[in-house]
C-alpha cells in the first residue's frame, strides 16, 4: 500500500507546483494586459512584474509650454480638468495665474531628464503625485547596462520609490512613427525629423482621455501670418528666441530637427474628428497640406 502511495503523493505535489507556477504566469500576464500598451513602469528591482500605464481621465487639459500661455490667464480654468498634462520641465511655481497648478501627468523627453535631475526637490517634492512619462531613442532608453537616460531613471525610481515613471517603448515609438507617415505621407526618419514631445503627448492623450482641450499651441498657419505676435519659445524662458522662429528653423532643418508646423496640421485634422479641442488660443480652419516635410 505505501509503495502505491507514493507515486499519488507525488502526483499531488507537482499538480499543486504546477497550478502555483500557472498562477504565477497568469498574474504576470494579467499585470501586463492591464493599462496601456507602450508605457511600462520603470522598475529598479528586475524581479518586479512589469506593468503598463493604468492611467485613463474623463476631461484633460494638454497644456503647451509656449509662450502663448503668457497673458491668458486660463490657470483656474485648466486646473478644474479632470486631469492636467504637461511637457518637459515646464513649471507652474510662479505662472500659476496663466498655467495651473495642478500636473497629473507628465511627458518628459530623454533631452528633459537632466533637468529632471537637476531640480529634484521641485519634480519630486511639491510634484511627488505626478506621473512622469519619459520617451527617447533606443540608444538613451536600452536596459542593457548601456542605455545612459534610462540607467539615470532607474537611480531616480531607486531613491524615490514611490514616483511613478514609465518608460515608452520602443515598439510605441515606432508605432508614433507610423501614424506620423500615415498622416503626412513622409517618412519621418528619411526627411531627417524628429517626433516632438508635443506629439507623443497627443498620442497619450487620445489614448487615455475622453475628451482633451489643448492650451497655448497656435495652428500649422499661424506662423505664416503677418500680424504674428512675437512670443518665447517656452514661457519660463522669456529671454530665449522667438517661438515662430524657432519653429521655421525646425521645420526646414535638413537633419535633427522637430517639424512643429506639420504637427500643428495633423493635430488640426483630429480636432475636426470631435474629440480633440484646440482652445487657446483659438485656431482657424485650415487646408492640409503636408508637401514641405
Amino acid at each position: 500500500m505505501k509503495s502505491l502511495r507514493f507515486p499519488w503523493i507525488c502526483l499531488v505535489i507537482f499538480s499543486v507546483c504546477l497550478l502555483l507556477w500557472y498562477c504565477h504566469v497568469m498574474r504576470s500576464r494579467f499585470n501586463m494586459k492591464t493599462g496601456l500598451r507602450g508605457y511600462v513602469r520603470l522598475q529598479f528591482n528586475t524581479r518586479s512584474a512589469s506593468h503598463f500605464l493604468d492611467f485613463r481621465c474623463g476631461r484633460c487639459a494638454v497644456v503647451s509650454s509656449s509662450g502663448q500661455m503668457l497673458g491668458g490667464g486660463r490657470g483656474q480654468e485648466i486646473d478644474r480638468h479632470d486631469c492636467v498634462i504637461r511637457m518637459n520641465v515646464a513649471p507652474t511655481v510662479g505662472f500659476e495665474v496663466d498655467v495651473g497648478n495642478r500636473t497629473s501627468l507628465r511627458v518628459v523627453s530623454h533631452t528633459s531628464v537632466p533637468h529632471l535631475l537637476r531640480q529634484q526637490g521641485y519634480f519630486f517634492g511639491p510634484e511627488a503625485g505626478t506621473t512622469y512619462v519619459i520617451w527617447g531613442p533606443e540608444k538613451n532608453m536600452r536596459q542593457d547596462g548601456k542605455g545612459k537616460i534610462y540607467n539615470a531613471l532607474v537611480k531616480l525610481a531607486k531613491k524615490y520609490p514611490r514616483t511613478n515613471i514609465y518608460t515608452v517603448t520602443t515598439e510605441k515609438v515606432q508605432y508614433c512613427d507610423r501614424i506620423f507617415q500615415n498622416e503626412t505621407g513622409k517618412n519621418r526618419m528619411k526627411s531627417g525629423a524628429f517626433l516632438s514631445t508635443g506629439f507623443f503627448t497627443m498620442i497619450l492623450s487620445l489614448e487615455m482621455c475622453d475628451s482633451i482641450l489643448v492650451y497655448g499651441m497656435i495652428d500649422g498657419s499661424y506662423c505664416s501670418n503677418a500680424n504674428h505676435s512675437f512670443v518665447p519659445y517656452h514661457y519660463y524662458e522669456p529671454s530665449r528666441l522667438d517661438e515662430c522662429r524657432m519653429y521655421r528653423a525646425h521645420e526646414h532643418a535638413k537633419r535633427g530637427g522637430h517639424r512643429f508646423i506639420t504637427e500643428k496640421r495633423i493635430y488640426s485634422r483630429w480636432a475636426s474628428q470631435g474629440k480633440l479641442q484646440l482652445v487657446y488660443p483659438p485656431w482657424t480652419p485650415q487646408e492640409h497640406s503636408f508637401n514641405q516635410v
